[in-house]
């Protein structure tokens, strides 16, 4: 969907109901569009939100983010969350809550956000990327294979004729401390990270540890 942040089909750009979202959620001394299209700036600037101009070859969001983090001058430990231009439908509270958790988690450098997953489909479905946790919440993997997998798994949904609890769905939202987003861009690359083609794997890898707010609402549809 070729510029899809600048579609406006409700009178108001996708990136900007986006924004608008993410100032409800009350989580933030400011809320900045890391852009790189002045299109995009103008947009966001004239809708009365402050953009930046970031560059254009960043080969992920976190990459994106650190860059702004730099321009805007942050302290090492603000806390800064990354909501994707095109969630238009995401929840202020759960961008709240991904802000909050970090702030009680002075053990991790990231918070993020799961689901229940309650369809057999999602569950197998290698576009959804799911998570496990450990006791205190904390992610242990997340991957875009069906897990936690029983030995004894038979192709249906098992955490509906069990006590298990059921697997988590992972929602792309991402909470950082300032100062670790920094370092993230300078970490190399980790294999798992590349054979899944999920950049939060190489936090883990490098092990930093990752909060997990378990959200009760299935998050918004994306764009």
């Amino acid at each position: 969907m070729p510029e899809k942040l600048l579609l406006a089909e409700t009178g108001t750009a996708l990136l900007v109901h986006t924004l608008q979202n993410a100032e409800a959620s009350g989580a933030f001394a400011s809320v900045v569009a890391a852009c790189d299209d002045e299109r995009l700036a103008g947009v966001v600037r004239a809708a009365g939100f402050e953009a930046i101009a970031t560059r254009i070859d960043h080969p992920s969001g976190s990459d994106r983010l650190a860059e702004a983090c730099t321009l805007l001058g942050l302290h090492a430990q603000e806390v800064v969350v990354n909501v994707q231009g095109d969630e238009p439908l995401i929840d202020p509270a759960l961008i709240n809550a991904v802000a909050r958790l970090l702030q009680e988690r002075p053990d991790c450098a990231m918070s993020t956000a799961a689901h229940a997953i309650d369809q057999l489909a999602d569950y197998l479905n290698r576009n959804i990327v799911k998570v496990v946790l450990d006791a205190r919440n904390t992610a242990l993997y997340f991957s875009r294979a069906p897990i936690p997998l029983g030995r004894d798994f038979d192709g249906t949904a098992w955490w509906q004729a069990s006590s298990m609890p059921p697997p988590l769905r992972h929602v792309g939202i991402y909470g950082y401390l300032s100062g670790f987003l920094c370092e993230f861009p300078s970490l190399p690359q980790a294999p798992l990270e590349q054979l899944e083609s999920l950049e939060q794997l190489r936090a883990l890898w490098h092990g930093h540890r990752i909060a997990v707010h378990i959200t009760q609402n299935p998050p918004g549809m994306g764009v």
